[in-house]
């Protein structure tokens, strides 16, 4: 069935396979060493190393991760290499390239006392940087992000779109996990997408894209894993940073970061609070057409949102010795939301525009209060052994609970022509108490085994429960009492249990590194739904989830990487659910408590190649994921029920292009583009349900940084449309602009930020089925505009020039 795929999966495998025949196979030496401080002893991150040669020319370089640890590759000769970094003294060692490897061992750096009262700009880091297994975007340095949220953030990502509901989705597939510093999080919420909104952009690193995840993380989540790094100094002494956030429409906030490192002990915390209004609005065009009679119904929707939101974060990190370290720390975010909605419908008697007449109007009013709590307990501790950090234990244990309120007044009114006005005709209440409580508790052992070789292995179990209680009401004329809509009413109860075992071994030899892994996963899930009938569904399933990596250095700039790893997808609390909202009682989204997972086997195979100021990575992918839920519309008596159902299965394959290029001193473009295609089947109810689609998205990003401290960005976002099996997701584009200026002698930033400044962030859709035909917009929010002031405390604000390509692709250790 899937012909045209496989053969276009074979020629660009011949393609990229036929490129890397050409690459050179120049004899090279491996150079490799660890950054620390010369007082404390503790790693440094992004400093930069570089290789330059007799007529000191820059070869290479590369920029130190968090462990201080780095490696690059130069061909066979004599060199300087040069580390910088700021406040600390340059070093300047002569370099014979002779031997296949070459250890540095640990370096320490000593301050400079001459830079310590006046530090100089001297680093940028690039917003992309590629990795073995993952992208790297430091969205700290992205203009665009200034004065967003989380989930703002992660659409302004390559390959990542967040839809109007903030449901996030990597390379086309919503089935994506989202991760808070490598575990799941309070931060996250029982509802993703509405927490999202609550985590302000000021308190975010970095994020990590893993496309393909290897045995090493948690089986869940076909599309992939987003790994959010929140902020977290490293530097003795007390350092830290505040900002403060205005803008249009109504936003103010405050966020500050703080740490203090001395001896043997590093305080850290965050607190962020922010209050913000949103407008937005659309509309849905039906036409219902069933084998008596044909009739439709324009809504014109409208929703204004506003709340405050509250989060702090506090931690502590003992060093019992240099090798031994526990971290504890604590989580608590609170909001509160007030959501106002109107959903005007206009009834006719056909479907055709030029002739059908409106027979009834009516509005219905949402007036909703949403409150959410969040605690969070985390215990880390890790152990070195023998000086390596790559011989070490860790274990984590982490305790979260959630409570979640929705609480609404709904109104029906209905339009009296006579008096030209609506009037009150139905008075309803909905309540929704929620309450998740989550545990996760792993360990994980790596293990080297000689110089090249590695094993490890790990153990990790969570147990969830939460509990759902649903309340319709409705006023009844002549009752004291509301009365309890049954069919819209009840108490759910959802438990999830999980147990795995892993293991991974990591070899190298000349040029070529590979990683086999497997991981275990058993999976206990029971849904009880307490009322209106008493009904229990437990399942339980055991599954292997392999993966293997591969890749061949051609060179010291040119590799290829490829991978292969099989993941799922458990159904989710609220797909299993059988009801779900009643907020618009003519489109109603329930749950299926049938629903089985869906299992994605995933290949990839990419070609990296770094320049002197740019790079390039090329990959092709390919998935075949089955059991593949979508969400289906039917609709019973004019009311659309949109129910996910378990379709057979879906093939995609694309080619993604990531590209990073420093025009010159002041100048950088970033681009990527994702072009692939896709083809879903499946049957239910004896229909079939069917798309194929060939479809692309793309982003540009330009960035200027002028000598008097001023930078400007402008980045732009395309979308092209998309076939669904019951419709079509029309296309979309959006521009944003970013301007900075340093000021306070560079310890304060200035920044103006416009998000979507053509306002064309609308969501457009088309729905069909046998019996009804829906066109769609919606917008969540309009154009917006952000100014933002950041004070940075005893901390420097980080400005790389660039030295060379991204060079991380194809040295580090799995």
């Amino acid at each position: 069935m899937f012909n045209t795929s496989k053969i276009i999966l074979k020629i660009f495998v011949l393609i990229l396979l036929s490129i890397s025949s050409q690459a050179l196979w120049a004899q090279s030496t491996t150079v490799s060493g660890k950054l620390v401080d010369g007082k404390t002893k503790e790693p440094l991150a992004y400093a930069n190393v570089s290789v330059f040669d007799s007529n000191d020319k820059l070869v290479t370089g590369t920029v130190t991760p968090e462990s201080g640890v780095f490696q690059l590759q130069v061909d066979n000769g004599e060199y300087t290499l040069r580390i910088q970094f700021i406040s600390y003294q340059t070093i300047n060692r002569k370099l014979n390239a002779n031997q296949q490897n070459i250890d540095l061992g640990t370096i320490e750096l000593s301050e400079d006392v001459n830079q310590l009262s006046e530090v100089e700009v001297v680093a940028k880091r690039p917003q992309m940087e590629m990795k073995l297994d993952k992208r790297v975007f430091n969205v700290s340095e992205d203009l665009s992000n200034i004065g967003s949220n989380a989930e703002s953030l992660l659409d302004n990502l390559p390959s990542v779109t967040v839809d109007i509901e903030g449901n996030v989705s990597l390379r086309g597939s919503g089935n994506v996990r989202i991760l808070i510093d490598g575990r799941p999080s309070g931060l996250v919420g029982i509802s993703g997408g509405s927490a999202l909104r609550q985590i302000q952009a000021d308190q975010i690193e970095r994020v990590e894209v893993i496309t393909n995840p290897s045995a090493r993380y948690e089986a869940e989540g076909n599309a992939g894993i987003i790994n959010i790094i929140m902020k977290k100094e490293k530097k003795g002494g007390f350092n830290g940073s505040v900002s403060t956030n205005l803008g249009y429409p109504i936003i103010g906030g405050v966020n500050s970061n703080v740490n203090y490192r001395k001896g043997n002990i590093n305080l850290f915390g965050a607190y962020g609070i922010t209050y913000r209004e949103n407008f937005g609005g659309g509309y849905i065009d039906q036409e219902f057409t069933p084998e008596d009679t044909t009739y439709s119904t324009f809504v014109d929707r409208q929703r204004e949102r506003s709340g405050i939101s509250q989060n702090a974060r506090l931690g502590l990190d003992y060093s019992f010795n240099e090798s031994t370290t526990l971290t504890g720390s604590f989580l608590y975010r609170i909001s509160d939301e007030n959501n106002l909605s109107y959903n005007y419908y206009d009834d006719y008697n056909g479907i055709d525009r030029n002739t059908r007449e409106l027979i009834r109007r009516s509005v219905r009013i949402q007036d909703e209060k949403e409150d959410e709590e969040v605690l969070e307990y985390e215990l880390n501790f890790t152990k070195t052994f023998g000086g390596n950090d790559d011989h070490k234990f860790t274990a984590d244990f982490q305790y979260r609970n959630n409570t979640e309120t929705e609480d609404s007044d709904l109104r029906n009114e209905r339009f009296v022509i006579s008096q030209n006005q609506f009037v009150d005709s139905i008075q309803q209440r909905s309540l929704i108490d929620e309450f998740s409580e989550n545990i996760l508790m792993q360990a994980n052992y790596v293990k080297p085994i000689g110089e090249n070789r590695s094993f490890e292995t790990g153990w990790r179990s969570t147990l969830r429960t939460i509990t759902n209680e649903y309340e319709v009401t409705q006023d009844i004329e002549g009752q004291e009492a509301d009365s309890v809509l049954s069919d819209f009413t009840n108490d759910f109860i959802y438990n999830e249990n999980v147990h795995a075992l892993y293991a991974i071994y990591n070899s190298e030899f000349n040029k070529f590194t590979y990683q086999l892994g497997l991981r275990a996963e058993l999976t206990d899930i029971t849904t009880r739904l307490k009322s209106p009938v008493d009904t229990t569904n437990a399942r339980d399933y055991l599954n292997l989830f392999p993966s293997v990596f591969m890749t061949y250095e051609f060179s010291k700039l040119h590799s290829l990487q490829a991978s292969y790893s099989r993941r799922f997808d458990r159904p989710g609390f609220r797909s299993l659910n059988p009801f779900s909202n009643f907020n618009d009682d003519r489109n109603i989204r329930i749950g299926n408590p049938n629903l089985n997972p869906e299992f994605t086997d995933s290949y990839e195979v990419g070609l990296v190649n770094n320049f002197n100021d740019a790079t390039l990575y090329s990959g092709l992918y390919y998935r075949r994921t089955t059991g593949v839920t979508e969400r289906i519309n039917t609709v019973i008596d004019g009311v659309t029920y949109a129910q996910p159902q378990n379709l057979a299965e879906r093939n995609s394959v694309g080619i993604e292009n990531n590209y990073s290029h420093d025009l010159n001193d002041w100048w950088r473009l970033n681009g990527n583009l994702n072009v692939f295609y896709s083809e879903t089947y499946g049957v239910v109810d004896e229909q079939v349900f069917q798309a194929e689609t060939f479809t692309a998205s793309g982003r540009a990003t330009s960035q200027m940084s002028f000598s008097n401290d001023f930078n400007f960005q402008l980045s732009a976002f395309y979308r092209a449309p998309q076939q669904t099996t019951q419709g079509t997701r029309k296309a979309f584009y959006m521009v944003d602009l970013g301007f900075s200026k340093d000021v306070l002698d560079k310890k304060g930033t200035l920044a103006l930020n416009v998000r979507d400044l053509l306002n064309s962030r609308k969501w457009r859709t088309t729905t069909s089925g046998e019996d009804f035909y829906y066109e769609s917009e919606f917008q969540w929010r309009t154009t917006t505009v952000t100014l933002s002031f950041d004070y940075r405390i005893n901390s420097n604000k980080r400005n790389k020039e660039r030295e060379g390509g991204d060079y991380e692709g194809g040295g580090e250790d799995f």
